[in-house]
């Protein structure tokens, strides 16, 4: 079934701050090569028959492009980010704008959570992130708002430090992991949970190749995560390699730049 995606054009993408592992201020990035493998993520999804809509880009908002981050959208309702760190933290309100100018119910939220960098939602429970970025009691919030059942899933390793860096629905029902970026008791409840997920090998992790969007049918997957990528095809998924690594600079893959709107308004 195509999807809806939200995603913004890195305009203005640069690293010039440090707020995980993965930026190096003194690196610099190259926005042109950016764009360019943005513009092949984009027209990847669109070949695939998903719908892609765009919000425009702010000056001053280097991130701005890792629209996963900027809500939570379930059954067309809109649970909106409130960032962690304060250079990011006019994101939360443009991407919530975006949502309430286009007639969809929405909240702005009361505790810190990065959106779908956080929140990755299945057919009957959301998996949501802690340990970096989103307080757990935001998922408590978001549970309260948007009716679904949240699961806390608590981050260890610094480098994945959104669940989106570690983690991705395979479809509504089953995930691929790299298990050594969770806390022994969140690895039990994913075990439990999901006895048949792929699992991740330190070598795909560290490529962000968790960070991937399937539709159930296709994998859109950072090109260097081979391992992962043969594992899926013997799963008989449809993998699509992307290049993103001028965006990995600042900790982003595919799914970073992409905001899942489920259910219209």
């Amino acid at each position: 079934m195509p999807k809806h995606f939200l995603m913004c054009r890195p305009d203005y993408f640069t690293v010039e701050y440090a707020i995980n592992p993965w930026m190096h201020p003194e690196a610099g990035a190259d926005r042109d090569v950016a764009v360019r493998q943005w513009e092949c993520l984009k027209s990847a999804y669109e070949e695939l028959g998903h719908r892609v809509s765009l919000i425009d880009p702010i000056d001053g908002l280097p991130d701005m492009v890792f629209a996963a981050n900027g809500a939570l959208v379930v059954g067309g309702r809109v649970y909106g980010a409130r960032f962690a760190y304060p250079q990011r933290a006019a994101e939360g309100p443009a991407y919530l704008r975006w949502f309430t100018e286009r007639g969809y119910p929405a909240a702005e939220a009361e505790h810190v959570n990065e959106g779908e960098g956080d929140f990755l939602t299945l057919d009957d429970v959301i998996l949501a992130g802690t340990g970096f970025r989103t307080d757990v009691v935001a998922h408590q919030e978001a549970q309260e708002y948007l009716g679904r059942p949240v699961i806390s899933l608590k981050l260890v390793d610094p480098r994945f430090y959104h669940l989106d860096t570690a983690l991705f629905p395979l479809d509504g029902h089953n995930v691929a992991y790299y298990p050594d970026a969770f806390s022994p008791g969140s690895l039990t409840v994913l075990r439990r949970m999901f006895p048949d997920a792929v699992v991740a090998t330190a070598e795909d992790a560290e490529v962000l190749g968790l960070n991937a969007v399937s539709d159930g049918t296709n994998v859109v997957i950072n090109a260097e995560a081979s391992n992962l990528q043969l594992e899926l095809k013997r799963r008989g998924y449809e993998v699509i390699p992307i290049d993103l690594s001028e965006l990995r600079k600042a900790g982003g893959g595919p799914k970073c730049c992409t905001l899942e709107i489920r259910g219209e308004n």
